[in-house]
């Protein structure tokens, strides 16, 4: 007869969601007050159970593939626990509900806590950010960190639902002093030898938008500048460090007073943006997904 997640053990399947969230089992141990042995017979039976590998015993400890399913249903079943509770009246008046969620750099400098705001004040609710690139949100629901997350991702994550949120612009711009500096009449071969800017290395929206221009010769030019903030990236745009890719609502304002000038403003770049969130039924991830579709609904481009 076949183990299903239903039938796990639930003290060992709590276990091990402790091991990896506090990294060691012997931190685990002090967080369950239960001796590090127990912690190591409740893994080991938990693997046994389940006939795979559950983690990596590396410093901090890693759960494996099969691990992370574990994990992440662990993490669901206690929101269920903790909403069952507060149901029942049995919770703390001051108790707040934890919603985690992985969200990238340039939705969070925009849109983003806007569409916080407008959550409403009951449940109380408490939010954990992540920011991570749109196009690694995604693993973070995977590993079940996160209960949602912004996504590039139209693929839903096993577990978890995605609807579209809309298309983010971005509009390649410079400062004008730049511009006239480095810039000439074959803008694609000018940018493929003009400083650039980069959230981080993997960051290819720049690359994209040279080899567009170019026909798909090479990309944006190997002097670049890696800032790692989306607020940090436009200062560093507008100071004439490089040039880069902007979000438009971003870059409007500072292109209608003159301190950025677009490059090629007919080649604007859309980002699919999605949300992700688990499948199962939370009130308070409720709340916020109604709010982040209807803002995102307004501040993207549908």
């Amino acid at each position: 007869m076949k183990t299903g997640l239903t039938e796990l053990p639930l003290d060992q399947v709590r276990t091990l969601l402790a091991v990896v969230d506090e990294g060691t089992f012997d931190a685990a141990a002090a967080a369950l007050h239960v001796t590090p042995s127990a912690v190591s017979q409740r893994v080991k039976a938990l693997e046994q159970r389940t006939g795979r590998v559950l983690l990596v015993r590396t410093k901090p400890v890693r759960p494996t593939e099969s691990g992370t399913v574990i994990v992440r249903f662990a993490r669901q079943l206690a929101r269920l626990e903790r909403d069952a509770w507060t149901e029942l009246g049995m919770n703390d008046a001051g108790d707040t509900t934890r919603v985690s969620i992985a969200v990238n750099a340039d939705s969070l400098a925009t849109w983003f806590l806007t569409a916080l705001t407008r959550v409403p004040d009951e449940p109380r609710l408490c939010f954990e950010l992540r920011r991570e690139d749109e196009s690694r949100t995604a693993t973070l629901l995977r590993e079940g960190l996160v209960m949602a997350a912004v996504t590039s991702s139209p693929d839903p994550v096993a577990g978890c639902s995605v609807r579209a949120l809309g298309r983010m612009r971005y509009l390649a711009a410079a400062s004008p002093e730049f511009a006239d500096r480095h810039l000439g009449a074959s803008l694609g071969d000018a940018l493929a030898r003009a400083p650039v800017m980069t959230f981080d290395r993997s960051d290819d929206l720049q690359d994209a938008f040279v080899r567009g221009l170019r026909r798909g010769r090479g990309g944006a030019s190997p002097v670049r500048h890696h800032i790692p903030t989306s607020e940090g990236f436009l200062s560093a745009v507008t100071a004439g460090l490089g040039w880069g890719m902007i979000p438009e609502a971003q870059a409007e304002p500072l292109l209608e007073t003159g301190r950025l000038v677009q490059l090629a403003p007919q080649r604007p770049v859309d980002v699919p943006v999605y949300w992700q969130q688990w499948k199962l039924d939370f009130p308070a991830l409720a709340a916020v997904t109604e709010a982040v579709t209807a803002t995102a609904a307004a501040a993207l481009r549908a």
